[in-house]
Formats: C-alpha cells, structure tokens, sequence
C-alpha cells in the first residue's frame, strides 16, 4: 500500500463529519430542527464560531437548511451529493488576515505617500456610494485591501493579501455572507474603512494598526450572529436531543 500524506482535518470538518454520521444514522431525519448553535457547542466542548462553520459547510452540500430566527433543519440529502466542503474555515480566514493585515496597514502608514492616500479616497468614495453589499462592493472591498498593501512595496504582501480575501468568493464564505451582510454591515464596514484610511495619512501607524485590527475583529463578530433566538434545551448529558418540527 503507497505511503500517503496526512492531511490535518480542520476541527469544523470533524464536527460536520459528526453531524453528518447522525443524519445518515437516522438520529436526526429529515423534518427535525437541531438543537440551538450554543447547546451544540456546549455538548462538542467547542466554541460556536466552530459550530457556524460546519453548519454552513453542511448546507453548502444541501444537508440542512438555515433559517434564520427559526433554526437549523435537516433536509433531503440530493441525489448527488456534492464533495464535502474543505479548507480553511471562514472564522479561521479571518483571523489570519487580522493577524497579516493589521502589521501591513502599520507599515503603510509609515511609508505612505500622498498618491497612495489619494488611491485610498477613490476607493472609498465608490464604496460610499454603494447602499448595498453585492460583487461590485465585494471588488471595491478587495481593491482597497489590496491598495494598502501594495504601499510596502512587496510583492508577496500583495499576493498573499490577495490570495487571502479571495477565499471569500467561495460557495462557503458566500453562503455565510448571504445571512449576516446587508446595507446596515456595508455602511459599518465603510466607517471601519475610513478609520484606517484616516490614520495610515495622518502617518500613525499605531492607530492605523489598531484599525485594522477593530475592521477585521468586528468583521468576525457579524458572521457570529445567531441563526436562531432559540434558547437552548435541556438534555441528557452528552446528548444530543431531537426535535421535530
């Protein structure tokens, strides 16, 4: 038998593997609500960011259907069902940008000239005149992340940043996005924007770093809404009940 390399399985695939073997066991069928992201979270001794993301992951391959207020459904599996989702994680994407882009947006401020702002405001106005997050704000979004970390003057900066916000235009990320994005989250996301454009001019690369830091944590924070007001059920120790709609 060949040797073959030992991929690391990246936690939200596991709790999705595990959800997944529940359905096909019948423990949940199709018709039944899951239990509430938190007791789910609290059962699998993982954070609810995890949670999100297998569930997300799970009705990218048409295993369970959100809705929001309601709750997390199970639903007729498709005929062919497609691949599971793999990869990196959304939460997990954002983080590694937070990380990155924040020591970017520190260098920027350092080194920035006058045409490297003016870029900034071009940018930002085509996104203050978008009510709307749609691909084109998506675009705007990725030029303006990009525009910054180009002003180190590296290229690998850029790829890399690039390559990163990228991922978002994933079916994943997508489906994520369609449920907590909407003209309120732009407006905010155009403010965090600005913050960092106002001090990368000014030349303060502290607060410039802070700024980017607050845009890409509070980004995390919108996709950590819940899916349901549902308060969580009691259940047997380390079990996960069924409920039926």
């Amino acid at each position: 038998m060949p040797i073959e390399t030992i991929v690391p399985r990246r936690l939200y695939r596991q709790v999705a593997d595990q959800l997944r073997q529940l359905f096909d066991s019948g423990e949940f069928v199709v018709g039944d609500r899951l239990p509430p992201e938190r007791e789910l979270a609290e059962r699998m001794g993982i954070s609810r960011p995890t949670i999100r993301e297998a569930l997300i992951a799970l009705e990218v391959e048409g295993r369970v259907r959100i809705r929001v207020g309601s709750g997390i459904y199970v639903v007729e599996p498709p005929p062919v069902p497609p691949a599971p989702t793999s990869g990196e994680g959304p939460f997990e994407l954002l983080r590694a940008r937070e990380f990155l882009e924040s020591a970017i947006a520190e260098e920027a401020a350092r080194l920035a000239k006058p045409a490297d702002v003016a870029a900034l405001d071009e940018i930002l106005e085509k996104m203050a005149s978008k009510a709307n997050p749609d691909h084109v704000t998506i675009a705007l979004d990725r030029a303006f992340h990009i525009a910054i970390a180009t002003i180190p003057g590296n290229a690998v900066l850029v790829r890399v940043v690039g390559e990163l916000f990228d991922q978002r235009l994933t079916p994943f990320f997508e489906r994520l996005s369609s449920y907590f994005e909407d003209p309120t989250t732009w407006q905010a996301a155009v403010e965090e924007h600005r913050h960092i454009r106002d001090a990368i001019a000014a030349g303060d690369t502290v607060r410039a770093k802070a700024a980017m830091q607050n845009h890409l944590g509070r980004s995390q924070e919108r996709f950590s809404k819940s899916f349901s007001k549902s308060k969580p059920r009691t259940t047997p120790e380390g079990a996960l009940s069924r409920q039926t709609v």
